[in-house]
């Protein structure tokens, strides 16, 4: 299973702000190049964000859509990658003390990553998420405020 967890120093409340903000994507999930909310009701059931995956010279587009929201506890997303097929994504958020405990449950669905999921492809996603969610961590913590002052919004200008 690709589960992995994460203690955030901080309450629920910081981290929701993170995962609201479809712009900031880009900042904690690793691979994604920049991203930006389709809808204007992110992180509302069925709004998408758009994203950008940069591998050296190649470039893959592709979009996310909430499947569940059960805020402040649980964000389900399913992350669509072209060829590449879907995945579910699970963000747990649970109160730990005066801090937050993030879970995140991911699940190739459809395509190559569904037809091949074993266990060294869930060990990618392992290692994946070890960074991913120390980046949200350090974003949470650092309450880096006004994204576009920082991250996507500048990896943009970049390109």
């Amino acid at each position: 299973m690709a589960v992995r967890h994460q203690l955030v120093k901080r309450p629920p409340s910081k981290v929701w702000e993170v995962l609201e903000d479809g712009h900031r994507y880009a900042d904690w999930v690793v691979g994604t190049h920049d991203s930006r909310p389709l809808d204007t009701t992110w992180p509302a059931v069925g709004s998408r964000i758009e994203y950008t995956v940069r591998v050296g010279p190649w470039q893959v587009a592709g979009n996310t859509v909430v499947r569940h929201l059960d805020k402040p506890n649980r964000l389900e997303l399913e992350a669509f990658s072209g060829a590449l097929g879907t995945a579910r994504i699970a963000i747990e958020v649970r109160p730990w003390g005066d801090h937050t405990l993030v879970i995140v449950d991911e699940h190739p669905l459809q395509g190559p990553g569904g037809v091949l999921h074993n266990a060294a492809v869930d060990a990618l996603i392992q290692v994946r998420h070890r960074s991913m969610l120390s980046r949200l961590a350090k974003l949470v913590e650092q309450g880096e405020g006004d994204p576009r002052k920082h991250g996507s919004a500048q990896r943009t200008a970049e390109a």
